[in-house]
């Protein structure tokens, strides 16, 4: 199965590089460190310095440049479009809402004390009801939508102290 990777460069470029044409791509390992590339007649040593897989960063030396090179797959790039970040969730100070839709309940009022995971209100969108839990637990703030409101992506929903 073809994967599109989304790979950003020096914080600073952004290209898509899909798996099918880095299959047949002419790559060799030369040792433990280094690899050699073949594209397009020219030659490319490449070295990776650092690399931090959990977070799919990596420092790579190409012919003697260095590159910082974040890479992500289509399942980061829609848990980030639904505004769901890796490691972003323990530290939410607010929620907001993943997608346009229709709040159909809310379950908490304000001073309310929650739990990490209970669940706060129901958006329906697409036509499927999407219950909204708690990040974390903690105590609410505010809450800026009531039942029957129509909402928009990144819409502000419910803070937290």
């Amino acid at each position: 199965m073809n994967q599109v990777f989304k790979v950003n460069v020096n914080n600073n470029f952004d290209f898509d590089i899909d798996s099918e044409n880095v299959s047949h791509m002419d790559i060799i390992k030369t040792n433990t460190s280094y690899e050699h590339l073949l594209h397009h007649n020219r030659s490319y040593r490449i070295e990776v310095i650092e690399e931090d897989f959990q977070n799919k960063h990596y420092k790579v030396k190409i012919n003697n440049h260095t590159y910082n090179i974040n890479i992500n797959n289509q399942l980061d790039e829609l848990i980030r479009a639904l505004g769901f970040e890796i490691g972003s969730a323990k530290k939410a100070d607010k929620i907001s809402a993943p997608m346009p839709g229709l709040i159909l309940d809310v379950s908490i009022k304000t001073g309310d004390v929650v739990k990490e995971n209970d669940p706060l209100l129901i958006l329906e969108a697409m036509k499927m009801e999407n219950i909204i839990s708690s990040p974390r637990d903690g105590i609410i703030k505010s809450i800026v939508v009531k039942k029957g409101d129509t909402v928009d992506k990144n819409q502000l929903l419910i803070e937290f102290e």
